[in-house]
């Protein structure tokens, strides 16, 4: 029985492997060659293996890891332009069109919502507090509470 479970569990690390190195990688120019390299495994064999433990084939979380990173950083102050180059895409047009076709909003728009949602809550931190927890804690009970919320 443990000889026939190693070989599984040996694919499963290099597999792994190749997830982590897509993790810590995902600004470089990198493809399926290099990541099957990585993981030693021939490229559409591993594509199989990656697709059938991960639900997405190499490419395909790639490009998930790189807008999930950028969805983070357009929630600072950094250009649109800047983001998608330091995230791994060589093209803003094909940046733009993934960005949006994922997450439904341009990434500009997707920025400046984010900026505009900041800004509310610097100014009026009290009205992000959940109603629940304000009554949890007897915040409600005061009367300013509810006034700042506004």
């Amino acid at each position: 029985m443990e000889t026939e479970e190693y070989p599984k569990v040996y694919i499963y690390r290099r597999i792994v492997q190749a997830k982590l190195f897509i993790d810590s990688n995902y600004a470089n120019k990198i493809d399926v060659d290099n990541i099957s390299d990585e993981a030693f495994f021939s490229k559409f064999h591993f594509i199989r293996l990656f697709k059938s433990i991960y639900g997405k084939t190499p490419h395909q979380y790639l490009k998930f890891v790189r807008i999930e990173k950028a969805k983070q950083l357009l929630k600072t102050e950094n250009s649109v332009t800047t983001i998608c180059f330091s995230v791994g895409f060589d093209s803003l047009s094909s940046f733009s069109g993934l960005f949006k076709s994922t997450t439904g909003e341009s990434p500009s728009a997707y920025s400046k919502r984010h900026r505009e949602t900041k800004m509310k809550i610097h100014k009026k931190p009290l009205a992000f507090v959940p109603s629940c927890y304000a009554y949890q804690h007897g915040w409600l009970e005061n009367s300013n509470f509810e006034e700042a919320s506004k």
